[in-house]
């Protein structure tokens, strides 16, 4: 994948995928890079007006949550003695999300930059981006740039002239989803299982090794350097009210050009669907998951009134996420993607909570029933009921994610699923999607 295209972007302005030298600490430097890192390390901006600009800029998380930055950032004591922690998530395992390992492979020094400054606000000497293990070649673009920006003395001791220290570190995970949950990561960090942690205590008081910790999306970090070069009211008038600036949204599915767009927050579903290339072969929109797989889906017709914002997406009974935009048409059997969706978290699940590694089974097997042609009357009923007795009963979101889909399927497509109860085949002929557009779930 590539980022194909933006609408007025600001984390990919002036970038060129096709450069090979483009990732560069020399390129990055001549689209500006490294200069608000320089503004504040010579004092012209303090720690205190950082975080007032990140407030005022409304920039928020770009993993998921979407919790606002500056104010996550002001969760770390500044009086504590001992050392302190900043841990970049780019632990990207969410299926249809693939923007971070672009970040890190197009932008890397931007990452850099954010994760600096950052330290610096926070009062931290160590700092660790945390890369998933099955993209080893965007851990090892980081490295490289971690080995320039430390000959540019950007990183490392006496930074800049400054006085201020940091060390950043390249860790590459091992593939689990879970590890991307940021307790879970920080287990794995300290060489355990990634296995969540129960909150309280929140990792802003004892995060990695019972230090004070503040984990980051990679994406949120990059755009960092941009919010403070920029200014905070022009971050914010990029985009919408409670929804600032651009954000990089992964694209896949029935569309004609799958990809990273980066557009700004509150655009048109349609405007990002045109730059994708539209739908692939004419096809009619059936559905749209847009924000990763353990957001729930929403019906076609729907999304195409929406804009793309974390506000608009969520009165329409969804969540932005990461921003990966799943596309479906008209040739998708709802029963077998579903079937795909609960397979993927049945597989992940860490298996520390009983609701989530029983309940993941459960769900994964009554739809594969039904996929399979072998439904049985209450069938959906079993797993709405199964789906609520995992919803919020586990310590990580993970079982949360594993349901949603589940119950925004049945509650969009219902009438699919009953069909192939009640008539042991699909609605969508096999014929139709095996001439279709070869959907992932294939």
């Amino acid at each position: 994948m590539a980022i194909l295209g933006a609408i007025n972007p600001i984390l990919t302005a002036g970038l060129d995928p096709n450069d090979p030298d483009g990732w560069r600490c020399g390129a990055y430097l001549g689209r500006g890079g490294y200069s608000a890192l320089r503004k504040i390390l010579s004092g012209k901006i303090s720690p205190e007006c950082v975080l007032d600009d990140l407030k005022k800029s409304s920039l928020r998380g770009r993993g998921g949550a979407g919790f606002p930055t500056g104010l996550k950032w002001s969760f770390i004591p500044r009086n504590h003695e001992g050392e302190k922690y900043l841990v970049c998530n780019s632990d990207e395992g969410e299926p249809g999300t693939f923007k971070d390992r672009d970040l890190l492979l197009l932008n890397p020094h931007a990452v850099i930059e954010g994760m600096v400054i950052g330290a610096y606000v926070m009062g931290m000497s160590r700092a660790y981006n945390y890369i998933h293990g099955e993209i080893p070649e965007a851990c090892l673009r980081f490295e490289e740039a971690l080995d320039e920006a430390r000959a540019a003395g950007f990183i490392g001791n006496d930074i800049l002239g400054s006085g201020f220290c940091v060390e950043i570190f390249a860790h590459r995970g091992y593939g689990a989803y879970i590890a991307g949950e940021e307790t879970g990561q920080l287990e794995s960090l300290e060489g355990k299982k990634a296995r969540p942690r129960h909150k309280p205590p929140f990792p802003a008081n004892a995060g990695l090794y019972g230090a004070p910790t503040t984990i980051n999306n990679a994406e949120t970090l990059a755009a960092v350097p941009f919010v403070l070069n920029m200014g905070p009211e022009a971050f914010l008038a990029a985009g919408k009210p409670n929804n600032a600036g651009t954000k990089i949204f992964s694209v896949s599915g029935h569309v004609a050009k799958p990809g990273n767009y980066e557009i700004p927050l509150g655009t048109p579903f349609r405007a990002l669907l045109d730059l994708a290339g539209g739908m692939r072969g004419g096809r009619a929109l059936k559905a749209c998951i847009p924000g990763g797989s353990s957001s729930p889906v929403i019906p076609g017709d729907a999304m195409m009134e929406l804009t793309m914002d974390y506000d608009c997406i969520s009165r329409a009974g969804s969540m932005l996420g990461s921003g990966a935009v799943i596309v479906m048409d008209e040739t998708t059997c709802m029963v077998k993607a579903l079937e795909r969706l609960s397979f993927f978290y049945q597989h992940e699940s860490c298996g520390q909570c009983t609701p989530c590694r029983e309940g993941t089974r459960w769900l994964r097997g009554i739809v594969r029933r039904i996929e399979n042609g072998e439904g049985r009357t209450g069938d959906l009923e079993t797993l709405e009921h199964v789906a609520a007795n995992i919803a919020g009963r586990t310590v990580c979101a993970l079982g949360d994610a594993a349901v949603m889909p589940v119950q925004s399927f049945l509650r969009h497509f219902r009438d699919e699923f009953m069909y192939h109860i009640d008539h042991k085949t699909c609605l969508v002929s096999k014929e139709t999607q095996r001439t279709g557009s070869g959907w992932a779930w294939e």
